[in-house]
Protein backbone atom coordinates (compact mmCIF):
# COMPACT_ATOMS: atom_id res chain seq x y z
CA UNK A 1 0.00 0.00 0.00
CA UNK A 2 1.18 3.49 -0.45
CA UNK A 3 0.09 7.05 -0.36
CA UNK A 4 0.97 8.62 -4.02
CA UNK A 5 2.99 11.00 -2.60
CA UNK A 6 6.66 10.43 -4.31
CA UNK A 7 9.84 10.07 -2.69
CA UNK A 8 12.20 10.86 -5.47
CA UNK A 9 12.82 10.14 -9.41
CA UNK A 10 14.39 7.11 -10.58
CA UNK A 11 15.98 6.63 -13.64
CA UNK A 12 15.78 2.89 -16.36
CA UNK A 13 19.29 2.11 -16.51
CA UNK A 14 18.78 -1.73 -18.15
CA UNK A 15 15.44 -2.47 -19.38
CA UNK A 16 15.46 -6.38 -20.38
CA UNK A 17 12.34 -8.64 -21.41
CA UNK A 18 11.38 -9.54 -17.70
CA UNK A 19 13.44 -7.09 -15.67
CA UNK A 20 14.24 -3.80 -14.84
CA UNK A 21 17.15 -1.73 -13.38
CA UNK A 22 16.18 1.29 -11.86
CA UNK A 23 19.06 4.06 -10.29
CA UNK A 24 18.01 5.82 -7.30
CA UNK A 25 21.05 6.85 -5.06
CA UNK A 26 18.61 8.97 -2.95
CA UNK A 27 16.50 6.03 -2.25
CA UNK A 28 17.77 2.87 -2.52
CA UNK A 29 19.49 2.76 0.79
CA UNK A 30 15.41 2.81 2.00
CA UNK A 31 15.24 -0.56 0.19
CA UNK A 32 15.89 -3.84 1.06
CA UNK A 33 15.34 -7.06 -0.90
CA UNK A 34 11.77 -8.37 -0.82
CA UNK A 35 10.31 -5.04 -0.53
CA UNK A 36 7.53 -3.26 -2.34
CA UNK A 37 8.29 0.06 -4.24
CA UNK A 38 5.69 1.96 -6.76
CA UNK A 39 7.26 2.50 -10.22
CA UNK A 40 5.08 5.03 -11.70
CA UNK A 41 2.37 3.51 -9.50
CA UNK A 42 3.40 0.26 -10.27
CA UNK A 43 3.84 -1.96 -7.71
CA UNK A 44 6.68 -3.98 -8.06
CA UNK A 45 9.27 -6.18 -5.39
CA UNK A 46 12.56 -5.30 -5.08
CA UNK A 47 14.72 -8.60 -6.22
CA UNK A 48 18.43 -6.97 -5.91
CA UNK A 49 19.60 -3.98 -4.18
CA UNK A 50 23.14 -2.25 -5.07
CA UNK A 51 24.66 1.22 -3.71
CA UNK A 52 22.59 2.90 -5.90
CA UNK A 53 20.33 0.98 -7.94
CA UNK A 54 17.56 -1.71 -7.49
CA UNK A 55 16.42 -4.91 -9.85
CA UNK A 56 12.63 -5.55 -10.00
CA UNK A 57 10.98 -8.09 -11.91
CA UNK A 58 8.34 -7.55 -14.96
CA UNK A 59 6.13 -10.64 -15.46
CA UNK A 60 4.20 -10.51 -18.74
CA UNK A 61 0.81 -9.32 -17.16
CA UNK A 62 2.71 -6.28 -15.87
CA UNK A 63 4.19 -5.61 -19.15
CA UNK A 64 0.68 -5.90 -21.12
CA UNK A 65 -0.71 -3.39 -18.67
CA UNK A 66 2.04 -0.51 -18.31
CA UNK A 67 3.92 1.36 -20.65
CA UNK A 68 7.39 -0.19 -19.19
CA UNK A 69 7.82 -1.91 -22.48
CA UNK A 70 8.14 1.80 -24.39
CA UNK A 71 11.77 2.27 -24.68
CA UNK A 72 11.14 6.21 -24.72
CA UNK A 73 10.04 5.78 -20.80
CA UNK A 74 13.89 6.87 -19.08
CA UNK A 75 12.03 8.87 -15.85
CA UNK A 76 9.70 7.12 -12.97
CA UNK A 77 8.21 8.26 -9.93
CA UNK A 78 8.88 5.99 -7.10
CA UNK A 79 7.67 5.51 -3.68
CA UNK A 80 8.33 3.16 -0.94
CA UNK A 81 5.46 1.05 0.61
CA UNK A 82 3.23 2.30 3.24
CA UNK A 83 4.65 1.67 7.20
CA UNK A 84 2.18 0.74 10.13
CA UNK A 85 2.05 4.36 11.31
CA UNK A 86 2.80 6.58 9.13
CA UNK A 87 1.16 9.75 7.78
CA UNK A 88 -1.31 9.20 5.02
CA UNK A 89 -1.06 13.17 2.97
CA UNK A 90 -2.19 11.55 -0.16
CA UNK A 91 -4.73 8.83 -0.43
CA UNK A 92 -4.51 5.43 -0.23
CA UNK A 93 -2.90 3.70 -3.77
CA UNK A 94 -2.40 -0.15 -3.76
CA UNK A 95 -0.02 -0.18 -6.85
CA UNK A 96 -2.40 -2.13 -9.04
CA UNK A 97 -3.39 -0.27 -12.17
CA UNK A 98 -6.43 0.17 -13.96
CA UNK A 99 -5.54 1.43 -17.12
CA UNK A 100 -3.09 3.38 -19.36
CA UNK A 101 -4.06 7.00 -20.05
CA UNK A 102 -2.58 9.94 -22.05
CA UNK A 103 -1.89 13.84 -21.25
CA UNK A 104 -4.20 15.80 -23.77
CA UNK A 105 -3.38 19.54 -22.74
CA UNK A 106 -1.14 21.35 -20.50
CA UNK A 107 -2.09 25.09 -19.23
CA UNK A 108 -0.27 27.37 -16.87
CA UNK A 109 -3.26 28.65 -14.30
CA UNK A 110 -1.71 31.25 -11.75
CA UNK A 111 1.45 29.86 -10.71
CA UNK A 112 0.06 26.17 -10.74
CA UNK A 113 -0.62 23.49 -13.86
CA UNK A 114 -3.38 22.31 -14.80
CA UNK A 115 -3.34 18.94 -17.31
CA UNK A 116 -5.89 17.37 -18.86
CA UNK A 117 -6.28 13.86 -19.48
CA UNK A 118 -7.94 10.97 -21.23
CA UNK A 119 -8.83 7.67 -19.84
CA UNK A 120 -10.39 4.18 -20.83
CA UNK A 121 -13.86 3.42 -19.34
CA UNK A 122 -12.35 1.13 -17.48
CA UNK A 123 -10.52 3.45 -15.61
CA UNK A 124 -13.05 6.73 -15.81
CA UNK A 125 -16.00 4.82 -14.45
CA UNK A 126 -13.84 5.43 -11.03
CA UNK A 127 -13.20 9.05 -11.58
CA UNK A 128 -15.70 11.81 -9.97
CA UNK A 129 -15.20 15.66 -9.40
CA UNK A 130 -12.76 16.47 -6.03
CA UNK A 131 -11.96 12.74 -6.36
CA UNK A 132 -9.04 11.28 -5.99
CA UNK A 133 -6.71 9.39 -8.78
CA UNK A 134 -3.49 8.24 -8.90
CA UNK A 135 -1.44 9.42 -11.99
CA UNK A 136 1.87 7.74 -12.33
CA UNK A 137 2.18 6.80 -8.76
CA UNK A 138 0.93 10.55 -8.09
CA UNK A 139 -2.06 11.15 -5.72
CA UNK A 140 -3.73 14.03 -7.39
CA UNK A 141 -7.70 15.69 -7.15
CA UNK A 142 -9.67 15.58 -9.86
CA UNK A 143 -10.53 19.11 -10.84
CA UNK A 144 -12.89 18.52 -13.55
CA UNK A 145 -14.35 15.24 -15.61
CA UNK A 146 -17.15 14.95 -17.82
CA UNK A 147 -19.62 12.98 -16.78
CA UNK A 148 -18.62 9.05 -18.25
CA UNK A 149 -14.97 10.45 -16.67
CA UNK A 150 -13.50 9.63 -19.83
CA UNK A 151 -12.20 13.35 -19.72
CA UNK A 152 -10.66 15.00 -16.70
CA UNK A 153 -8.60 17.60 -15.58
CA UNK A 154 -6.24 18.03 -12.31
CA UNK A 155 -4.31 20.83 -11.10
CA UNK A 156 -0.74 20.62 -9.94
CA UNK A 157 1.17 22.97 -7.32
CA UNK A 158 4.80 23.68 -8.19
CA UNK A 159 5.85 21.74 -5.70
CA UNK A 160 4.58 18.46 -7.07
CA UNK A 161 5.02 19.27 -10.63
CA UNK A 162 8.83 20.41 -10.22
CA UNK A 163 9.59 17.40 -7.82
CA UNK A 164 7.63 14.47 -9.77
CA UNK A 165 7.62 13.26 -13.65
CA UNK A 166 4.60 15.36 -15.18
CA UNK A 167 7.09 17.66 -16.07
CA UNK A 168 8.59 15.08 -18.70
CA UNK A 169 5.70 14.38 -20.21
CA UNK A 170 4.65 15.48 -23.59
CA UNK A 171 1.11 15.66 -25.13
CA UNK A 172 -0.05 12.56 -26.26
CA UNK A 173 2.20 10.71 -23.57
CA UNK A 174 0.90 7.91 -21.97
CA UNK A 175 0.40 7.32 -17.63
CA UNK A 176 -0.73 4.45 -15.71
CA UNK A 177 -4.32 5.42 -13.77
CA UNK A 178 -5.44 3.62 -10.59
CA UNK A 179 -8.96 4.84 -8.83
CA UNK A 180 -9.72 5.49 -5.78
CA UNK A 181 -9.80 2.40 -3.99
CA UNK A 182 -12.81 3.00 -2.24
CA UNK A 183 -14.93 3.74 -5.37
CA UNK A 184 -14.41 -0.10 -6.33
CA UNK A 185 -15.57 -1.01 -3.38
CA UNK A 186 -18.92 1.22 -3.48
CA UNK A 187 -19.37 -0.43 -6.89
CA UNK A 188 -19.11 -3.82 -5.80
CA UNK A 189 -22.07 -3.25 -2.76
CA UNK A 190 -24.24 -1.60 -5.31
CA UNK A 191 -23.77 -4.74 -7.62
CA UNK A 192 -24.14 -6.93 -4.36
CA UNK A 193 -26.88 -9.58 -5.35
CA UNK A 194 -28.37 -12.17 -2.93
CA UNK A 195 -28.63 -14.66 -5.18
CA UNK A 196 -24.96 -14.86 -5.97
CA UNK A 197 -23.56 -14.52 -2.74
CA UNK A 198 -24.93 -15.78 0.57
CA UNK A 199 -25.35 -12.55 2.98
CA UNK A 200 -27.43 -12.25 6.03
CA UNK A 201 -28.19 -8.68 4.83
CA UNK A 202 -29.92 -6.99 1.92
CA UNK A 203 -28.37 -6.03 -1.00
CA UNK A 204 -27.04 -2.39 -1.27
CA UNK A 205 -28.38 -0.57 -3.66
CA UNK A 206 -29.33 3.34 -4.49
CA UNK A 207 -32.71 2.75 -2.24
CA UNK A 208 -31.31 1.59 0.59
CA UNK A 209 -28.76 3.74 0.63
CA UNK A 210 -31.50 7.10 0.13
CA UNK A 211 -34.22 4.88 2.66
CA UNK A 212 -30.98 5.01 5.35
CA UNK A 213 -30.32 8.72 4.75
CA UNK A 214 -27.34 8.58 1.91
Amino acid sequence: MFTGLVQTIGIIEQRDRDRLVIHCPDLVAKIAIGDSVAVNGVCLTATQVSDASFIADVSPETLGRTNFSDRKLKYVNLETALAVGDRVGGHFVSGHIDGIGKLCDRAIIGNSWELGFEAIPEVARYIVFKGSIAINGISLTVSYCNDSGTNFRVAVIPHTYDNTTLKDLDIGSSVHLEGDLLGKYVEKFLKFNNSTYASPTAPITPEFLIENGW
